[in-house]
């Protein structure tokens, strides 16, 4: 081989190879970045490979169906089903959307009672709702469906404290110092004092007044005239001058807890409403004198004897069971114009006879003027 052709095969060889210039730092530097930004965009999208399904889901159609999880479906079949157990109440025409089993966990109550199972007292209007609690406010109502909840009733500030009473007494909803919250104590203490007197004036009619009143049945008397003495009070009238016309007639009770009952008047209101439920008629209490020993005897002119009793202030009741009291209590004589008899002489005639029965008739049926009577033909 001559030199020439050795020459070319070494250019040949040397024009394989790449081109680098080892001394020169700015070919180094531009490779570098290169390199880094090449690792970057590998890096970015492997970052973009993990992230894909997450994107994917966030950016999915909302059309396309949605896997559900078990945790997912028992709380909308939960909340479905509260759905179709609500009710609703129409109170002051206002509508209450109810759960009914908060009504059915008092069966006492009077909502408990309606939506109770195995009881129909319920029926719906033509949109399907409950009319109830017919002359109650919506405010006192709202108020009271607070014990459905949580046991305690707020009494609003513009309700007054008789109104949310009486609407618990119609709804059977109890009212006492555990289930009622009022900013008025004065009107809660009144309720609950009335409640209370209620209740033991109905003790002392059974235990102290009944029999008195069977007593004064059991003789023929159709009322009973009842005074209040204390325990320590002390009766002692005189045989021979007894008190004055009246007095001997009245019951006595000795019973200091039943004497301080009638000190207040609200006590006397409520015991006559007691009573007048209980049927019982001409009814009145209040405060007047009874004597109690004899004092001393005077003689007057003429020598007629006047006595002086001792008289204290007490309480009495008098009541009636006479169911006749209406009707006059002495004979009436009515007296009707004859037109048969016109004289005496007539009068101490003999009667008509059973032949003359149709002339008698005309008699006792014929016109005063003779002039309206139709002539014969």
């Amino acid at each position: 081989m001559s030199d020439t052709q050795a020459r070319g095969q070494q250019a040949m060889l040397d024009s394989r190879r790449p081109f680098f210039y080892p001394d020169s730092s700015s070919d180094t530097e531009e490779y570098r970045r290169d390199s880094e930004e090449r690792r970057k965009r590998l890096s970015r999208r492997n970052i973009s490979n993990v992230r894909r399904p997450n994107m994917m889901s966030k950016t999915q159609s909302p059309n396309a169906p949605i896997p559900s999880t078990s945790s997912q479906e028992p709380k909308t079949d939960k909340k479905n089903l509260i759905g179709e157990d609500r009710i609703t109440l129409v109170v002051d025409n206002t509508r209450f959307v109810v759960d009914p089993a908060q009504f059915t966990a008092h069966p006492n109550t009077m909502l408990g009672r309606m939506f109770s199972s195995g009881i129909d007292f319920t029926h719906t209007n033509e949109r399907g709702e409950y009319e109830v609690a017919e002359g109650i406010s919506a405010t006192v109502f709202r108020a009271i469906l607070e014990y459905y909840r949580g046991g305690t009733i707020r009494c609003p500030p513009t309700v007054s404290v008789q109104e949310l009473r009486e609407a618990c007494d119609y709804l059977l909803v109890p009212f006492d110092a555990n289930t009622v919250r009022c900013q008025n104590l004065r009107g809660l203490l009144h309720e609950l004092s009335n409640e209370g007197a209620r209740r033991q004036f109905e003790t002392f009619l059974e235990r102290l007044i009944l029999p008195l009143m069977v007593e004064s049945a059991q003789r023929g008397d159709r009322e009973c005239h009842v005074v209040v003495l204390l325990d320590d009070d002390s009766v002692e009238w005189d045989e021979e001058y007894p008190p004055q016309m009246g007095d001997e007639y009245s019951q006595t009770v000795l019973s200091t807890p039943l004497y301080r009952f009638f000190k207040y008047i609200e006590n006397r209101d409520v015991a006559k409403q007691v009573m007048k439920e209980r049927g019982l008629k001409k009814i009145r209490l209040g405060v007047e004198g009874y004597p109690t020993y004899k004092e001393k005897v005077r003689k007057r002119p003429g020598g007629r004897a006047e006595v002086i009793y001792n008289y204290v202030q007490r309480p009495f009741i008098h009541m009636s069971w006479e169911k006749e009291e209406a009707k006059s209590r002495h004979v009436d004589f009515q007296c009707f114009k004859s037109k048969s008899v016109t004289n005496l002489a007539e009068a101490t005639a003999d009667p008509v006879t059973e032949l003359e029965p149709v002339r008698a008739r005309e008699e006792v049926e014929a016109p005063e003027n003779p002039e309206e009577q139709p002539e014969e033909q």
